[in-house]
């Protein structure tokens, strides 16, 4: 064992540290931690406990431990709230968070539907995330910043379990579409995302932006230069308009897709903008001038309704506007000024 390596200690939950291998000793020596306390050192896989770590008072040299309930960091990331859920619906979707005690989830503001009793209501700063707590002021007002960049609020929602029983929370959708669950674990741990996607997550799973590499990814690919980028080891839930799919592609494999319909894609994904090709489709085609291009290896998700498409749809159908309404059958759409005002329009 390194006798200069940094250690850091997982004491109810949170990270202690750094110390040195002799200050670990000292504090073992006065029963401060004992050989279940939970240690991380760089190099290690994950957090273990100190009697499987060769080199302390407390080792025994190595034995099989079992997994630390909810330890402060694993794999260098804090570890996030385990939850259970339930998607409902079909068209309109919300889903059904089911907390322990002392587990919580953050939402965008407005998502909120319902809750049991037992849910308490904070808002903070920032993303919530277990890294967000325990930094001090400036960063929290930096983290806050950077959800302003997507178009979010300065603010998130976080609802906690204080009963003594499991407690339910729901949050919904915005409009039509699906709600889709992301394990990050299962995507390397990072998810990116479109800036509005995000609905709500595991307390502990980060908030983040990501900026686009590439100039030309930055000003045509829909989304402009930010995306949001969901970093931990929890469940997340994004929202997408109409019927979402997913793909995973190979490597080298190449997708084409609308700018529009990209919701989410793994974090080792290569994304970029191509141009449609030809004048005439170009100006003609009336599917836009760009492609979004995505190279795997690596899990796209697409959506065949992006509420921009279906935004523009409603507002050229707005009366308001010049548009005329479709399919309704009155003899009174086709007198002009007249019937609008008989019918109330």
């Amino acid at each position: 064992m390194d006798p200069h390596a940094t250690w850091y200690l997982a004491i109810e939950g949170k990270e202690h540290g750094p110390f040195t291998k002799d200050q670990i000793e000292e504090k073992l020596q006065a029963h401060e931690i004992n050989a279940e306390t939970h240690v991380y050192t760089p190099g290690m896989a994950d957090w273990q406990p100190l009697k499987n770590v060769g080199g302390f008072s407390a080792s025994e040299n190595g034995g099989a431990g079992a997994p630390p309930p909810v330890p402060a960091r694993a794999f260098g990331r804090p570890r996030s709230d385990e939850i259970d859920y339930e998607i409902h619906g079909e068209e309109m979707q919300f889903v059904e968070i089911t907390l322990d005690p002392g587990e919580a989830t953050v939402a965008e503001a407005g998502s909120f539907m319902y809750m049991d009793p037992g849910i308490q209501m904070e808002t903070i700063f920032g993303d919530g995330s277990h890294k967000a707590e325990s930094s001090g002021i400036f960063e929290k007002v930096l983290s806050a910043g950077k959800r302003v960049l997507t178009g979010e609020s300065l603010f998130m929602t976080v609802f906690g379990n204080g009963a003594q029983s499991r407690q339910a929370v729901a949050f919904a959708s915005p409009y039509p579409g699906r709600i889709i669950p992301i394990d990050l674990p299962k995507h390397g741990g990072t998810i990116l995302c479109q800036k509005d996607a995000f609905l709500c997550a595991a307390k502990g799973v980060e908030v983040g932006i990501a900026f686009q590499k590439k100039l030309g990814a930055g000003l045509f690919g829909g989304e402009g230069f930010i995306l949001q980028r969901l970093d931990g080891d929890g469940l997340a839930f994004v929202h997408a308009g109409g019927h979402v799919v997913s793909r995973d592609l190979g490597p080298g494999e190449t997708l084409r897709l609308d700018t529009g319909c990209l919701v989410a894609f793994e974090e080792r994904i290569r994304y970029d903008i191509q141009f449609v090709g030809g004048i005439k489709t170009a100006l003609f085609g009336g599917e836009g001038l760009f492609f979004a291009t995505l190279t795997g290896p690596g899990r796209v998700f697409i959506q065949s309704l992006p509420f921009s498409r279906l935004a523009s749809r409603v507002y050229a159908a707005a009366p308001q506007t010049g548009g005329r309404r479709k399919g309704e059958g009155s003899i009174l759409d086709h007198v002009g000024g007249l019937g609008r005002l008989i019918d109330g329009d």
